[in-house]
C-alpha cells in the first residue's frame, strides 16, 4: 500500500512538472526496482517485460511511430476537418502573446511582469498636451451632433493641419510615427470630449488605406498617398462591408475582372488607353468617411476568365486605391449613426474600370487582400474601438462619482447609498479592467507583436463593458441623463453604443466564434502543429505534436486536480501580500481552462467551432484570464499603490468569478455528461469556491470615486477636462470641491435650524440671517453660496423653447439667484 501511494505521488510529481518520456520511464523503473529490496515485493518478470515493451514504443521513435502515431495520424487525418483558404488566412493572421503563456497552463508571471511599461515619449506627450487638448476645446459636442451634424470646417481643418489623420504614417512621409500606445491614448483623450471628432481621428489611422499602404503598398503608392494622407490632403475611408455581406466579409459579393480598358487619372487628367486592368462593380455600406473622402480603399472578389495573368480564374479578394473623383465612383450620400454623428454612408460604382497598378502592393499582391486585412485589423482592434471604451469608463467615472457626492435625496449624497454604490463600484471596475486590458495589449504591439487573439479580447469585452457602464452612470444620473442638451455629458455616449458593439465584427460572431475559434488553434501549444502536420502530411512532426500534446493533457489532469484541492496555495507567486492569491488562482485555472479546451476538441471534434455556446464560455474563459491578468501587470506598474486595492481586488475577483462560471456552464452543457462529471470532480473538487467581489470591497470602490483623491485621478487620467466651470464637465470638479470644503458650514446650519435658530423658512434666507446675525463669517457667506450655485449648476438639466430650438436658461437662473 505504502508503495503504491509512493508511486502515485511520484507520477504526480512526473505529471505537474511536465516532465518528459524519458523521465517517466527511469522514475517508474527506478519504482519496480526498489520494490524488493525496500518494500520486500517481488516483481514478477512479466511485469518488467510489459514495463521494458511500453518503454521501448514510447522512447524509440520509429517504433513509436510505427505502433502508435502512424495510426493516429491516419484518422487525424480523416477527422481534421477541411479549412477554407480564408479561415487559413484569418488564424495566420497576427501573431501570438502572452495569449500564449494564458493558453500554457503554465504562465511565466515574471515574463508578464518584465513587459515593458508602455510610455510616451516627450513628442507624443507635448501633442496631447498640445494639437490634442486644443481640439478637445474646439469640439462642442452638442452643436455637432444636435445642429451641425459634422465636424465644424474649422475643426475638419485643424484635424488635417496638425496631422491627426496620419499618427501611424513614418515621418520620413510627412506622419508623426507615433506609438500605438500614443495612437490609443490620443483618441482616448478625444473621445472624452466628443464621439464624432474622436471617429473622425481614429478611422484614417486604424481602419484606413494608410496601414495597409505602409505595408504593403509599392514604393509609388507609399511616394505619393502617404505624404497627402498625412497633410490631410487626402481623406481616406476603405470600403469592405456590403448589404450582403457584413461579418462574414469573405463572402463579398462585390467583384473585378481582368481585361484591357481606357481610363483617364483623376490625379493628373492624363488619359490612358488600351491598359491592362479591371472592370469593378461594388456596392458598400456602412462606410465611415466615405461620403467626404478623397481616396477610396476597396476590398473586391478578382476574376481572370480570359487568363490575362496567367491559369488561374479566381485569384482572390484584392484591394485598390480608386481616387473618388474617379469616373463611376459614387459618394456623397450618409447614413445616421446614433450618438456620434459622424461621417458615415454608402459607396458604390458599376464597371468602373481601374488600373492593375491602383492594387494595393500592385499585381504582386492581387488576390492577398483579406490576409491583408485581416493582419490589419488585428492592430486596429487593439486601438480604436477598446480606446473609445475606456473614454466611455473615464467619462463615467469622473463625471458620475463626482455627480453621486454632489446631487443629495433624504439628506444623503445619493452615492451613500448601497443601490447606487454597487453600480459605481461596477463603474469604476470595470473602467480599470478595460485600461489595463488594452494597455497590455498596446505593449505587445510596441515591441512588435499584433496579437490577433488579445484584440478580438479587446474589441468584446471593452465594448461590452463600456455598454454596462453607461447604462449603469445612465441609471445614477437619472433625470438629468435622460433629458437630451448641452448639459448632458452622457446621452450621445449612450446612443453610440450600437455603433461599438456591432462594427469591426459585431460582438456576438467575435465572442461566439472569433477569440476561442482564432485561440484554440493559434494560442494551444500543439492543436496548429499537429493540423499544418496533417495539412502536408509529415508524419514525423506530428510525431511530436501529439506526444507533446498526449503529456500536456495529463499534466494539466494532475495539476488541476491538485490545484483545485489545495485551492491554489502551495502554487508559486511573483508578488506577496494582498495580490498572491490571484497570481494563484490564476496559474490554476489557465491549467484547468487548458484542459477543458483539450477534452472539448477531444470529445467534440471539428464539430466544436459549430458548437458555438461551448466556443463563446471557452472564449470567455480565456478573455477572463487575459484581463486579471492586465490589471494585476496595471497594479504593478503604478507602482503597486496601496489605495487602488479596493479596484484591483474588484476588477480582479470579478474576472476570476467570471471566470468560473464560464467553465461552470461550460460543463453543465458539455454533451457528453460522463466526461462533465469527471471534469468537474477534477476542477472543482470543492465545487464552485470563488465568489464576486465583496459588497464591502464595492463601498470602497464607489468612495473612492467620489474623493478628490489619487485613485479618482489614476482611474481618470488622460481624460480631457475644461478648466471652464459654465462647461458642464468643467464645473464638476470645483463643484464637488466647493461642496465638501462648504460641508461643516452647512452642517452647522442644518444644526441652527433644528434648534429653531432661524425665523427664515428657504435655505437661501436662512443663509442671510445666519450671516447677518453673526452665526457665520462673511467668508463662510460667500464660499456657501458659490457651492450652491456650482452645485445647482451640476444638477440643472436643459430647458428649450416650445419649438425645442432656443436652449437659454438665464431667465430662470435670473429667478433663482
Amino acid at each position: 500500500m505504502t508503495s503504491a501511494i509512493v508511486l502515485i505521488l511520484l507520477l504526480g510529481a512526473l505529471a505537474y512538472f511536465r516532465a518528459p518520456v524519458l523521465a517517466w520511464t527511469v522514475v517508474i523503473a527506478g519504482w519496480l526496482a526498489s520494490l524488493q529490496p525496500v518494500w520486500g515485493c517481488q516483481v514478477p518478470v512479466g511485469v518488467w517485460g510489459v514495463a521494458g515493451v511500453i518503454a521501448a514504443v514510447l522512447n524509440i521513435v520509429p517504433l513509436r511511430r510505427a505502433v502508435f502515431t502512424s495510426p493516429v495520424f491516419t484518422i487525424f487525418k480523416k477527422i481534421t476537418p477541411a479549412m477554407s483558404q480564408t479561415e487559413q488566412e484569418a488564424i495566420n493572421a497576427g501573431t501570438v502573446w502572452w495569449d500564449r503563456d494564458l493558453f500554457s497552463g503554465k504562465p511565466d508571471w515574471k515574463r508578464l511582469l518584465s513587459f515593458p511599461d508602455p510610455k510616451l515619449t516627450a513628442e507624443e506627450q507635448a501633442f496631447l498636451d498640445g494639437p490634442t487638448e486644443q481640439l478637445c476645446r474646439m469640439v462642442d459636442d452638442w452643436k455637432i451632433t444636435h445642429e451641425l451634424k459634422d465636424l465644424p470646417p474649422d475643426v475638419w481643418q485643424f484635424i488635417k493641419d496638425n496631422g491627426f489623420l496620419g499618427m501611424i504614417v513614418k515621418k520620413k512621409y510627412g506622419g508623426l510615427e507615433f506609438s500605438n500606445y500614443a495612437h490609443a491614448k490620443v483618441v482616448t483623450k478625444i473621445a472624452t470630449r466628443g464621439g464624432t471628432a474622436a471617429v473622425s481621428v481614429m478611422v484614417p489611422n486604424s481602419l484606413g488605406p494608410g496601414e495597409l499602404l505602409q505595408h504593403y503598398g509599392t514604393e509609388a503608392q507609399k511616394d505619393y498617398y502617404l505624404p497627402r494622407l498625412s497633410k490631410g490632403i487626402e481623406v481616406p475611408c476603405f470600403a469592405l462591408t456590403s448589404p450582403y455581406a457584413g461579418s462574414d466579409a469573405g463572402a463579398i459579393p462585390d467583384y473585378g475582372v481582368v481585361c484591357r480598358g481606357s481610363y483617364t487619372d483623376p490625379r493628373s487628367g492624363q488619359r490612358f488607353d488600351d491598359v491592362l486592368g479591371l472592370r469593378v462593380s461594388w456596392e458598400k455600406r456602412w462606410i465611415t468617411l466615405a461620403p467626404v473622402a478623397t481616396i477610396l480603399g476597396l476590398a473586391f472578389k478578382m476574376y481572370d476568365p480570359d487568363h490575362l495573368l496567367g491559369d488561374k480564374e479566381d485569384i482572390g479578394i484584392t484591394c485598390a486605391l480608386v481616387p473618388t473623383e474617379h469616373d463611376g465612383v459614387c459618394i456623397g450620400r450618409r447614413h445616421y449613426p446614433g450618438g456620434a454623428v459622424f461621417m458615415n454612408g454608402p459607396t458604390w460604382g458599376r464597371d468602373v474600370f481601374i488600373p492593375l497598378e491602383w492594387i494595393i502592393g500592385g499585381r504582386d499582391f492581387a488576390g492577398q487582400g483579406w490576409r491583408m486585412l485581416v493582419e490589419c485589423l488585428s492592430v486596429g482592434r487593439c486601438i480604436s474601438l477598446p480606446a473609445m471604451s475606456v473614454a466611455s469608463g473615464k467619462v463615467a467615472s469622473y463625471t458620475t462619482g463626482a455627480y453621486a457626492r454632489i446631487r443629495d435625496q433624504f439628506g444623503l449624497s445619493i452615492g451613500k447609498f448601497e443601490g447606487v454604490d454597487e453600480a459605481m463600484a461596477r463603474i469604476g471596475g470595470f473602467t480599470y479592467q478595460m485600461e489595463a486590458s488594452q494597455d497590455l495589449a498596446l505593449t505587445g504591439l510596441d515591441i512588435g507583436e499584433k496579437p490577433s487573439v488579445l484584440s478580438a479580447v479587446l474589441k468584446y469585452h471593452n465594448t461590452e463593458r463600456m455598454r454596462k457602464t453607461l447604462n449603469d452612470a445612465m441609471d445614477i444620473h437619472g433625470g438629468k441623463a435622460v433629458v437630451l442638451g448641452p448639459r448632458n455629458y452622457l446621452a450621445r455616449a449612450y446612443q453610440a453604443i450600437p455603433i461599438a458593439i456591432t462594427v469591426e465584427g459585431a460582438n456576438i460572431l467575435t465572442r461566439s466564434m472569433i477569440i476561442y475559434g482564432q485561440g484554440a488553434i493559434r494560442c494551444h501549444p500543439f492543436v496548429l502543429r499537429e493540423m499544418k502536420a496533417a495539412m502536408s502530411n509529415d508524419a514525423a512532426e506530428f510525431d511530436k505534436a501529439i506526444t507533446g500534446h498526449i503529456n500536456f493533457v495529463i499534466s494539466n489532469v494532475f495539476r488541476s486536480l491538485w490545484m483545485g484541492l489545495t485551492g491554489a496555495r502551495l502554487v508559486g507567486s511573483p508578488k506577496g501580500g494582498e495580490v498572491a492569491a490571484y497570481y494563484k488562482q490564476l496559474t490554476r485555472f489557465s491549467s484547468a481552462f487548458a484542459l477543458l479546451s483539450d477534452m472539448a476538441m477531444f470529445s467534440l471534434g471539428g464539430s466544436l467551432k459549430f458548437r458555438e455556446k461551448l466556443s463563446a464560455r471557452l472564449g470567455d474563459m480565456l478573455s477572463n484570464l487575459y484581463i486579471a491578468s492586465a490589471c494585476l501587470k496595471r497594479f504593478e506598474r503604478d507602482g503597486a499603490p496601496k489605495e487602488d486595492l479596493p479596484v484591483l481586488q474588484w476588477a480582479v475577483e470579478n474576472a476570476l468569478y467570471d471566470l468560473q462560471q464560464a467553465m461552470d456552464g461550460f460543463l453543465a452543457n458539455l454533451p457528453s455528461r460522463t466526461l462533465a462529471v469527471i471534469l468537474r470532480k477534477v476542477i472543482f473538487p470543492w465545487g464552485l469556491t470563488l465568489k464576486p467581489a465583496s459588497d464591502r470591497t464595492g463601498t470602497q470602490v464607489a468612495r473612492l470615486l467620489m474623493e478628490l483623491g489619487p485613485t479618482r485621478t489614476r482611474l481618470t487620467r488622460g481624460m480631457f477636462v475644461s478648466k471652464d466651470e459654465a462647461d458642464p464637465v468643467g464645473v464638476l470638479e470645483p463643484a464637488l470641491r466647493a461642496m465638501l470644503e462648504t460641508e461643516p458650514v452647512e452642517q452647522k446650519l442644518r444644526k441652527l435650524g433644528r434648534d429653531g435658530k432661524f425665523k427664515a423658512v428657504t435655505a437661501r434666507e436662512r443663509l442671510a440671517e445666519a450671516w447677518q446675525s453673526g452665526q457665520i463669517t462673511q467668508q463662510e457667506f460667500d464660499a456657501v453660496t458659490r457651492a450652491r450655485k456650482l452645485k445647482r449648476d451640476v444638477i440643472m438639466v436643459d430647458d428649450f423653447d416650445m419649438e425645442l430650438g432656443q436652449h437659454d436658461d438665464t431667465l430662470l437662473q435670473r429667478l433663482i439667484f
